[in-house]
């Protein structure tokens, strides 16, 4: 009887100790939502546009507090109350969400995630935005060196004017010499033969030159193709195999909340039976 009764009393303290944790559990459930109420759907939208606002200015600045700051402040004129750390949790808990519904395969299961446009449309923005710069700074090369190849055809543009004035210069003293007509045909001849050579020599170098610089700039454009595929096979990489922690990471969830439930319910069993 003894026995009996201390087991009694020990199966009535354990039950006491788990309904203790559970309101405990509730409490502290109520307070957080309390302090944090949840974001509802219009305010996240509101958050959303204005995050898509500064998404930019988010890429070019490595030191974004300030940027929360100015969220929080826009939200507050909207009379939604949130602070800067709040925005930044949410922003953070949307994008995981949003690259979990990426690695779904039905197009039902994305639209589940309310927000799924939204955040794509700020992604796609974004990738644009890098594409347009990557073309712009292979324009500003283009014009460079299309600047460079001007320069050098003002030279031998120069080149070819002073072997001009240099022939008139030279029929100019043979006609003042007052030699006889013979002579100064033959001079004169010899003079135009000098000055086709120099020209075809001139011609002959800047040919050289520009094939030079046409393969040069071929083999520059082959060499910034080959990175730019590097890049986009390491992105892919990049991106499956954070597919694959993700799916990992969600598998780990599941099995963690099935032991959960399980150890849950065996304990409840067994105080029943006690």
């Amino acid at each position: 009887m003894e026995g009996h009764h201390q087991f009694h009393h020990k199966n009535q303290r354990q039950q006491q100790n788990l309904h203790q944790n559970i309101n405990s559990t509730t409490i502290n459930v109520v307070d957080v939502v309390d302090r944090f109420p949840q974001w509802s759907i219009q305010e996240t939208k509101e958050f959303l546009t204005i995050r898509a606002e500064l998404d930019q200015t988010f890429m070019e600045t490595k030191r974004n507090k300030q940027l929360w700051d100015v969220i929080s402040n826009h939200l507050k004129e909207k009379g939604y109350h949130r602070s800067a750390e709040q925005c930044k949790c949410k922003w953070k808990n949307l994008v995981t969400r949003y690259k979990g519904c990426e690695t779904m395969e039905t197009e039902a299961m994305r639209h589940q995630f309310p927000f799924y446009n939204e955040l794509q449309e700020i992604f796609t923005s974004r990738m644009q935005r890098m594409l347009w710069a990557e073309a712009e700074e292979g324009s500003k090369k283009k014009a460079t060196q299309l600047s460079t190849d001007d320069e050098e055809e003002e030279e031998s543009e120069a080149i070819s004017q002073k072997g001009r004035n240099r022939k008139k210069k030279k029929a100019k003293i043979v006609s003042e010499s007052g030699g006889s007509s013979n002579s100064f045909f033959t001079n004169l001849k010899e003079i135009l033969d000098e000055f086709m050579r120099q020209q075809l020599q001139i011609e002959a170098q800047w040919m050289e030159a520009f094939e030079a610089r046409e393969n040069e700039r071929k083999l520059r454009e082959m060499e910034w193709r080959q990175q730019m595929e590097v890049l986009e096979n390491e992105r892919i990489l990049m991106e499956q195999r954070w597919r694959e922690r993700e799916e990992q990471r969600r598998i780990r969830d599941e099995a963690r909340a099935e032991k959960r439930d399980a150890l849950i319910t065996a304990l409840l069993n067994r105080l029943e039976r006690q």
